[in-house]
Order: C-alpha cells, then sequence, then structure tokens
C-alpha cells in the first residue's frame, strides 16, 4: 500500500492507497514545526491503530511539503519505517505533465500535485481553487501543460489578520451566512470572509480565463474550506477535498512506471 502526506502550513493530511490507486481511507492533523520523525512516526502507528489498520501494510510513501524542516523529517520517518527512501514531491520532480514556466523549479510539490490530479480526472482545460493556508489557483491549458497560478492569503490567514489587528471584532464562526449584505457585526465578518473569498475566486479564474482564452475550462474546488466558500458561488464544476493527496498518488505512479 502507499501512504501519501500532503504538509501544508497549518495543516497535514495522510491518504492511503491500495496499489491500484483506489483510495482506503485518510486522516487530518495540525502541522506542528516542532515534530520529530519519532513524533511522527508515532502519529502514524495511532491512526492505524485508530481504525485497525497495520502500518505494516505500507510499502511505499510519498511525501509533498512546503515545510522544509518537517520534510526532513518526513523522509527519517520513513526511512525507519520502509527501509528506503519516500518519492518527495518537489520543484523539479518528474510529474508526466510539461511545467510551461521559466522556472518550473519554483513552483510548489502541492500546486503541480494539484494540477496533475485534476488533469487525470476531469481533463483539461482546468482551473483548480485550492482553499488552504494560501489560496492557490493553478492552470492547466487545453495542451495539458501547467501555466501557473495566482497565490493570495488564504481565508483562515485573512480572518487571523482581521481579528488580531481590530480590536472591536472578535472571531465568528467562517460559514457562509445569510445575505450578502450583514445585519450585524458577525454576519457583516461573514460575508466579508466567506462571500469576499468567493467573489475573490470568481474575478481571478474569470480574467485567466480571458487571459489564456479557456472559457470551458473545468473550475474544481479543494482545500479545507472549498465546501464553505463553494456555498456563496456557482463558480465550481466540482468540489475534490482529496485531489492533492490523488495528485502525489499520480505523481508517484508516473515516476514508478517510467523510472523517474
Amino acid at each position: 500500500m502507499l501512504l501519501t502526506i500532503d504538509v501544508g502550513n497549518t495543516q497535514t493530511t495522510i491518504g492511503l492507497f491500495e496499489t491500484n490507486g483506489t483510495s482506503t481511507t485518510g486522516w487530518r492533523m495540525p502541522t506542528l514545526h516542532t515534530d520529530t520523525s519519532d513524533s511522527l512516526r508515532s502519529r502514524l502507528y495511532g491512526y492505524f491503530a485508530m481504525d485497525g489498520l497495520s502500518l505494516d501494510a505500507v510499502t511505499d510513501a510519498a511525501v509533498a511539503s512546503v515545510v522544509p524542516v518537517l520534510t526532513r523529517a518526513w523522509l527519517r520517518c520513513f526511512q525507519r519505517l520502509l527501509g528506503h527512501d519516500p518519492l518527495l514531491v518537489g520543484p523539479g520532480a518528474s510529474c508526466g505533465m510539461p511545467i510551461d514556466l521559466k522556472n518550473p523549479k519554483r513552483v510548489g510539490a502541492d500546486r503541480i500535485a494539484n494540477a496533475v490530479a485534476a488533469k487525470q480526472r476531469y481533463g483539461s482545460p482546468v482551473i483548480v481553487v485550492d482553499f488552504g493556508t494560501a489560496t492557490n489557483i493553478d492552470v492547466v491549458d487545453e495542451r495539458g501543460a501547467y501555466r501557473g497560478g495566482t497565490i493570495g492569503p488564504g481565508l483562515i490567514m485573512s480572518a487571523d489578520a482581521l481579528f488580531s489587528r481590530a480590536a472591536k471584532l472578535s472571531s465568528v464562526p467562517i460559514e457562509m451566512p445569510p445575505h450578502a449584505l450583514g445585519d450585524s457585526t458577525e454576519t457583516a465578518l461573514q460575508s466579508g470572509l466567506v462571500i469576499g473569498a468567493a467573489a475573490q475566486a470568481e474575478g481571478l479564474v474569470s480574467r485567466i480565463k480571458d487571459e489564456l482564452n479557456l472559457k470551458d475550462a473545468t473550475v474544481v474546488g479543494t482545500g479545507g474550506l472549498a465546501r464553505t466558500v463553494s456555498a456563496a458561488t456557482d463558480l465550481f464544476d466540482a468540489i475534490d477535498p482529496d485531489l492533492t493527496l490523488r495528485g502525489i498518488r499520480e505523481i508517484w505512479r508516473w515516476q514508478r512506471d517510467h523510472g523517474a
């Protein structure tokens, strides 16, 4: 079995796949920059035991990480668990997709994984909007090549900055308000955050479609808050919360099959 790890700045998601690509189960945990290889291994044992699974069934692993210190910790963790290195999905890694940029090695591993998985499942052209710590938009054109995208502050990051700097504003649930026009401080904040995130995505995707002439591109939402934001817009053709993990799995499969 294959274990895929997506290490984000705020959360780490874990997916377990059969060798034929079937997703078996998954877990989500906070990203702690103080984690060691030993603590990560202990967490994995705990998750597997909780679901009645054996970590001994895992034969391979693939890791995409935007946190360098944890990349090293996961590498050591799997070296001890598996007796060999996991695949590190990182800048410049062979993924089976043309990266049509001046400096492809500067693109985040999670963004490439999203693009690979979106192309595999939805075809091309396709646009991915990932609502994570940052809100990323990534574009695959009609040729199946990765063309770049946008990076902006994520919804939670924006909310935290607002609450920490505005003394009279307090934290509110991040959920869709009944109307765009807030009739209380709470609903006004929810509108600005959730509907604002939806409007930002709509505007950026519209401009990208115009610039690249991708009028018929499929638009896919992913990330922890994708379903929340999707309630405020009809932008998305699909919401796919496991997109990044499947992309990591597809890159692992590509490298396995092509000896990359």
